[in-house]
């Protein structure tokens, strides 16, 4: 015990005086060495269990538990209805729906009350997967899919459903919103792949990495519902005119990503003629609340601003631009 006292590199060589100073340092920098590593241990497992208590409050907490929708009994139904052959006003009509007897979804109640009830009520529907975007509308004050959408989500303590169209467009009839203009925009950006001339003439797949191929992770599977797009207070009022809007956009940022794409600069160049197709979002993040694929439009438009300026940056604005430079989160994350 008295050998190990004296090892001790808090004590002065000098106090040891029948022990060899180069034993004395090595037995020190070892008790050195095993202090920092049990130090940087602890620090390591403090961080570890904060990272771990975070990740499981947000991504792993347990499910809300959903009501089954048999439960509830007859619910009414109040649909937006419009015919521009009967009149030139909009109103709403109710169909009191037994849910016993009938789909867990909002959609399987559409199905039910225009097989059943009227079969003048007028949606769209296709996929029933949440696939196709087909059956976008809003219920219960959200723009999302009937599909995906339970009915025990959206009555409300009256026991009503509340279903509109997609807001602020132009209505065919009832839950039909005429979808011409997003299209058109989405022409305009050229949603397809357009490969270099090599590529092209040897007729051989284009090799993409793996790391290259996840920076798509997040952008393909964009259904074009338009459920984002027309959450937007911007696009409300400048869609028809020069916004894109935050599908169009996220769809161009998609191929501006693609490391196999050939044109990148043709496409940030056609973003960057007129700023008023880019720049008229002002980060509001309805698009990302109400996306019903969980995808994140607000980023996309962020990476795609970041891309047009620095395109046209100068040195010290690059480097101003990277000192600040953040990244938009999804709505709820720190």
């Amino acid at each position: 015990a008295g050998y190990v006292r004296w090892l001790s590199p808090l004590e002065p060589l000098a106090t040891t005086p029948s022990v060899s100073p180069c034993i004395c340092l090595i037995v020190g920098t070892v008790d050195y060495c095993i202090g920092t590593m049990l130090s940087r241990t602890v620090r390591a497992a403090t961080k570890l269990s904060a990272t771990t208590s975070r990740i499981q409050k947000r991504n792993y907490s347990a499910p809300k538990q959903r009501v089954d929708s048999r439960s509830l009994g007859v619910v009414n139904f109040e649909i937006y209805r419009f015919d521009r052959e009967k009149s030139d006003k909009p109103y709403v009509q109710v169909y009191p729906v037994n849910l016993k007897e009938c789909g867990p979804m909002v959609l399987d109640a559409l199905i039910k009350i225009k097989n059943e009830m009227d079969p003048t009520l007028t949606f769209r529907r296709s996929c029933r997967e949440g696939i196709c975007g087909s059956c976008a509308m809003n219920i219960a004050g959200t723009n999302t899919l009937a599909c995906l959408k339970h009915i025990s989500d959206a009555v409300d303590k009256d026991k009503k459903v509340r279903i509109y169209p997609l807001p602020h467009m132009h209505i065919i009839r009832d839950l039909v919103p005429n979808m011409n203009n997003f299209y058109e925009q989405h022409k305009a950006v050229r949603p397809w792949l357009e490969p270099r001339m090599d590529h092209r003439l040897d007729g051989k797949e284009v090799i993409q990495s793996k790391k290259e191929r996840k920076e798509l992770d997040g952008l393909y599977e964009c259904i074009l519902c338009a459920c984002c797009s027309t959450s937007c207070p911007s696009y409300w009022w400048s869609g028809e005119d020069d916004y894109l809007g935050p599908a169009v956009l996220l769809q161009a940022y998609r191929w501006i990503n693609d490391s196999r794409d050939a044109i990148r600069e043709d496409r940030i160049k056609f973003l960057a003629e007129d700023k008023l197709k880019l720049y008229k979002c002002h980060t509001i993040m309805n698009c990302t609340r109400t996306c019903p694929k969980g995808l994140n439009p607000g980023r996309a438009i962020q990476k795609l601003k970041q891309a047009v300026s620095a395109q046209n940056a100068t040195p010290v604005g690059s480097m101003i631009s990277k000192l600040f430079k953040t990244e938009l989160k999804p709505p709820g994350q720190n």
